[in-house]
């Protein structure tokens, strides 16, 4: 297990055992308490150069205004080599956009992380340099064989690798029956249907033409917008459970519907067990994809709230993030939008009274007008015990210089700052600057966005993709106000993480939610663990999880500090009162 200098150990726990990460016995305690480093007063430190990640983002362009080359890429933190850390995997361009994949040139990189502390270039041994023109990419095991498979979203055909289990990976789109040719955006892996095999959602965008040329309002040439183009419909693939996916898009119900989507999380909007998905559309409304239990979804968006803002107006969806901010027990949403347009904060109201658009109310509006935002992340930066928001920015038209662009001209003309928001737990949020100085004042084209504990010291660190700049890893050395506590969710019979399990922990009177998940932020893929900061309580008293198939077992209590690995059928079951039968039954007595 790799260490870095100053940082700390965590712990797993298996199911009435503890086990330390192959780390001594006296190594395993964490304290609370976390100083920054000697002369500084930042949240972050940036060790890109440090651990020799080395990777800058080729989107190929050459003068001709290409949309495509302003809209990737993505990235991912996963384990590629079942060594229990995490790796960095990035999609990148060519210079032959317009004529698919290129024979020589940029492919996706994949940076492993080694013993020391550092990554090491392992694309070509891995077998995951993958030459299409990348946007995003999605991680999950869907052979159920312990390891984590890789699908690349690309303009062209779209990849998906499977790996070997020993750190290398086979292109097996062809065998897989996978034909996806055009413009794809963020996918996800889920289990919409609950039978035990991870099933992928893919986003579709537009569908793109390089022949036509755009202008801007004065007349000038400009990169195109998303009307400009016939939008595409998403797909949904089915995994057979024999190495094979089918396309059942037109069966579930999701390709009667065309719109230039471009992010997605997957996760139960209304409590009902069911996967249920939700997208964000660049120029269109909205679709809330609302999981029928019997294969099929109904877009439930316009109804429950979710399809626009609360002016009535669509708005220019690009990432996305599913959260509980207001600390109710449900999922909220939040995602990022257009210059002009603020970034819109859905708070659920309970599974039968859908969302409300709460962004002024909670402090997240009028910050964000100026910028382009994409990517995003939802953790507890101070481990006090709600969500903060960190968000990257990024125009898609040419403007007016940012002053200080740390990108050299003419691309100076679309970076712009990153944000960076604290919840103080009351519903209001508040924009940090000052001690989050090095993550949000290099002025870049940022897009992907990936988070995850890669140091393993209990807080979650960050990685951002920028066009025509390096890609950034950014330590977080935040100090801390409380307790933490991580939660991984296994499934024996799987064999592998159960993405969409639901991790609710008690601490006295306070209750968390999270939802394990890897699928979120702008094409790009994370860690696939629960979070939690705590505040300042000494013990967690316990731990219930609802596992995808809609089992709800209890796990005994836990000290706080550590990473707790939770096992199916080790728990005490219990049965779950989920809040949309809760309403129902209010409704139907009258209360």
């Amino acid at each position: 297990m790799v260490r870095f200098v100053c940082l700390l150990t965590s712990v797993m726990v298996v199911a009435g055992g503890m086990a330390c990460r192959e780390q001594p016995a006296q190594m395993c305690e964490t304290p609370v308490e976390k100083t920054l480093q000697p002369n500084s007063s930042q949240y972050f430190t940036e060790i890109t150069k440090e651990v020799g990640l080395d990777f800058t983002h080729e989107n190929g362009a050459d003068g001709s205004l290409r949309m495509p080359e302003i809209m990737a890429g993505g990235v991912a933190l996963f384990d590629s080599d079942g060594d229990s850390d995490l790796d960095i995997y990035f999609t990148n361009g060519h210079h032959g956009l317009g004529t698919r994949e290129l024979s020589n040139g940029p492919v996706n990189r994949l940076f492993r992380l080694e013993d020391d502390g550092t990554f090491a270039d392992a694309t070509e041994e891995s077998g995951l340099g993958d030459r299409g023109y990348g946007m995003g990419v999605a991680t999950g095991d869907m052979d159920n064989d312990g390891d984590t498979d890789v699908y690349v979203s690309n303009i062209g055909h779209d990849r998906l690798y499977r790996n070997r289990g020993d750190g290398t990976y086979e292109d097996v789109t062809q065998s897989a029956g996978i034909d996806i040719d055009g413009w794809s955006a963020s996918t996800s892996f889920l289990d919409y249907d609950r039978d035990g095999y991870l099933d992928l959602f893919v986003v579709r965008y537009v569908k793109w033409d390089p022949k036509k040329d755009c202008f801007s309002r004065s007349g000038k040439p400009d990169y195109c917008g998303p009307l400009s183009f016939v939008p595409d419909n998403d797909v949904l693939l089915h995994n057979n459970g024999d190495g094979t996916f089918t396309d059942v898009s037109q069966a579930a119900g999701i390709a009667q519907t065309a719109a230039a989507g471009l992010g997605i999380v997957c996760e139960d909007f209304n409590d009902d067990g069911w996967i249920d998905v939700y997208i964000t559309n660049d120029a269109y409304a909205n679709n809330l994809w609302i999981n029928q239990g019997d294969g099929t979804f109904l877009d439930d968006a316009l109804m429950l709230g979710a399809a626009y803002n609360m002016h009535g107006h669509t708005e220019a969806g690009m990432g996305l993030i599913a959260g509980d901010f207001d600390n109710d027990g449900d999922p909220d949403l939040f995602m990022t939008h257009l210059g002009q347009e603020s970034n819109t904060l859905l708070v659920n109201n309970g599974a039968l009274m859908g969302f409300n658009d709460a962004t002024s109310s909670f402090g997240l509006g009028w910050s964000s007008v100026p910028y382009t935002g994409f990517g995003l992340a939802a953790f507890d930066l101070e481990m006090d015990g709600d969500l903060d928001i960190f968000l990257v920015n990024g125009r898609v038209y040419l403007k007016e210089p940012v002053p200080g662009s740390w990108v050299l001209p003419p691309w100076n003309r679309m970076s712009e700052p990153n944000l960076f928001y604290t919840n103080d737990g009351t519903g209001k949020f508040d924009l940090l600057e000052e001690s989050v100085e090095s993550l949000c004042s290099p002025i870049e084209i940022t897009r992907g966005v990936a988070s995850g504990d890669i140091d393993t010291d209990g807080d979650v660190d960050i990685v951002i993709v920028n066009l025509r700049s390096s890609a950034r890893l950014y330590r977080n050395d935040t100090p801390r106000k409380g307790h933490w506590l991580s939660v991984r969710a296994k499934d024996p019979r799987l064999n592998r993480d159960a993405l969409g399990a639901r991790i609710i922990i008690t601490c006295g009177e306070r209750r968390f939610s999270r939802t394990i998940s890897s699928g979120f932020s702008y094409m790009s893929s994370s860690e696939p663990q629960a979070h939690f900061g705590l505040g300042p309580v000494s013990v967690v008293d316990s731990i219930h999880v609802r596992w995808p198939d809609g089992l709800f077992e209890e796990f005994a209590a836990v000290s706080p500090n550590q990473v707790v690995k939770l096992v199916r059928g080790e728990g005490e079951t219990r049965e779950y009162e989920s809040s949309q039968r809760a309403q129902v039954a209010s409704v139907t007595s009258g209360n």
